[in-house]
């Protein structure tokens, strides 16, 4: 069960990058806009001095890793 979830993310990742149409440049998925993100909420922060906020992410590359406890 632990690896079905990781696989399942993966294949519907894949899947939606394969199933969008793409601009002039090959490999270029074109995704559609749906407004600003949302502020990053929690009261637990693992890794961090403070927590995080969107606008001191602004401008760098994040890779965001949902998970729980349990």
């Amino acid at each position: 069960m632990k690896i079905l979830y990781p696989l399942s993310l993966f294949a519907l990742t894949l899947a939606a990058c394969a199933a969008a149409p793409t601009t002039g440049a090959p490999g270029a998925a074109r995704l559609a806009n749906l407004g600003p993100a949302p502020e990053l909420a929690g009261d637990v922060w693992l890794n961090t001095s403070a927590p995080l906020r969107l606008k001191d992410l602004r401008g760098k590359v994040v890779l965001i890793d949902f998970w729980t406890f349990g």
